[in-house]
């Protein structure tokens, strides 16, 4: 695949992912193109080497996985974990506000959002509605309004003079939506919105009554290759989205011969502490499920190592000191390595080379990540992995402008690379490293 097919790709998938929702149906479609089988977690699973595979759990979250023909007690999984959920606005329960002549939508705040970039964007509105049906039964789908429906317009800077200077948002009163007039005493329906939606995109489904939604706001501008010279892509959701892309990617090329997985959560912009995210159990019994013995799932974890992708910070020109200066990627510089000593990071030395040795193979530039050492750290999924596995892990991502707003920045470049890498990984015959008189006890104070 050319740099160019896998671009195309990855902003087709972003166009069509305004969701968690919508981004693992989008998965799961090329999982199925390319012969992977769905395994319902509620049934019993007859797996055979060198079959692929596939889970879902709240329709959110994915794991997919290559069952390779070299026991797994012995060569183990090649994994990544990604995340599905980027910071959003998403729509209360009972959200209408009839306000001055006007229907806004009442909103709360999904994650650590930038704010400011929200003002002025072309809306839509999408996610999964949950209704009751004309056969008394309760159904999900998932709907995309596609087009601009609503915005959060500024307020003129002639009634806020201090706006570039000192300006605060309230999430409660400054950022619901505007959606349409609604003059005098006429009340408009949300519910009555949704039903109609359904019936657009679902014209074969009876809907008796709306009875709940996880529906969230995104901008409409479409994901592009920006710049000069093409050096840049710009999107909405590149944290996480391109990691799930690059994993899926690559997982979709990996051969039967050694085992490999992609994990895609939901909810880790909020902690993770979920079903569906990464402290809940899905993986966990999913490895369960393939060696349910202790001792051979031990073994097999011993041979395994985890990729945490996770989108990294990219050096800002305007803000170069808000990095440590010899730990400060560049666009179009390569994957990066994010280490932290506090274990915000789950990388360590070892997974740290294994990871460069790939690059290395692959002729793909690495960077490294380190937070200055008077900021905090950010995390990723890949602490909360480890721990829950016990699996050794690397944490690592593309280098990225503005991340958690509406509109984020990567180069066009490294999303691709870190794919390339990837591809190298998942052939590693071992991803253990041999530690010598470390792991015999012999070492001494003489030997370094």
């Amino acid at each position: 695949m050319t740099k160019e097919q896998f671009n195309r790709g990855l902003l087709d998938f972003l166009q069509s992912s305004p969701t968690p929702f919508h981004a693992t149906r989008e998965m799961a479609n090329q999982l199925q193109q390319k012969g992977f089988t769905e395994l319902p977690i509620h049934r019993r699973w007859d797996l055979q080497p060198g079959g692929r595979y596939y889970c879902i759990r709240n329709g959110s979250s994915l794991v997919a996985f290559v069952y390779g023909r070299e026991p797994l007690t012995e060569s183990g999984f090649r994994m990544l974990g990604a995340h599905t959920d980027s910071p959003c606005l998403k729509v209360k329960p009972q959200p209408e506000l009839h306000q001055q002549g006007y229907l806004q939508l009442a909103v709360e705040v999904y994650g650590g959002v930038l704010l400011n970039p929200w003002f002025d964007r072309d809306l839509s509105l999408a996610g999964r509605v949950t209704y009751l049906g004309a056969d008394r039964a309760l159904h999900s789908v998932l709907i995309n309004f596609e087009r601009p429906m609503a915005v959060i317009p500024s307020l003129a800077i002639h009634l806020d003079r201090e706006v570039n200077s000192n300006r605060s948002i309230n999430a409660q009163k400054d950022i619901p939506p505007l959606v349409c007039i609604a003059p005098g005493q006429e009340k408009v329906s949300f519910r009555d919105m949704l039903t109609a939606q359904i019936k657009v995109e679902h014209p074969d489904k009876a809907v008796e009554k709306v009875l709940d939604y996880e529906l969230s706001f995104y901008d409409t501008q479409t994901p592009a290759i920006i710049g000069l010279n093409e050096d840049f892509i710009a999107s909405a959701r590149l944290d996480n989205l391109a990691s799930c892309y690059i994993g899926l990617q690559s997982l979709l090329q990996a051969d039967d011969r050694v085992s490999a997985m992609l994990v895609c959560n939901d909810h880790e912009e909020v902690g993770s502490q979920t079903a569906a995210g990464a402290q809940g159990p899905l993986v966990k019994d999913i490895l369960g499920r393939l060696l349910p013995d202790n001792d051979e799932r031990a073994r097999m974890l011993e041979h395994s190592m985890l990729i945490s992708a996770d989108n990294a910070h990219g050096v800002h020109p305007n803000y170069a000191d808000r990095h440590d200066n010899n730990h400060a990627p560049r666009l179009n510089g390569g994957p990066v390595i994010k280490t932290n000593a506090n274990q915000r990071y789950a990388t360590n030395s070892e997974t740290s080379a294994v990871f460069q040795q790939v690059c290395a193979e692959q002729g793909v530039p690495v960077q490294y990540f380190v937070s200055r050492s008077d900021m905090g750290c950010g995390s990723t999924i890949g602490p909360l992995t480890a721990t829950a596995l016990g699996i050794a892990t690397v944490d690592v991502g593309i280098p990225t402008f503005a991340m958690h707003s509406i509109r984020e920045l990567a180069g066009s470049e490294d999303a691709y690379n870190f794919y390339r890498a990837m591809l190298g990984f998942q052939a590693l015959d071992s991803v253990t490293i041999d530690s010598g008189a470390l792991d015999s006890g012999t070492l001494d104070s003489g030997e370094v």
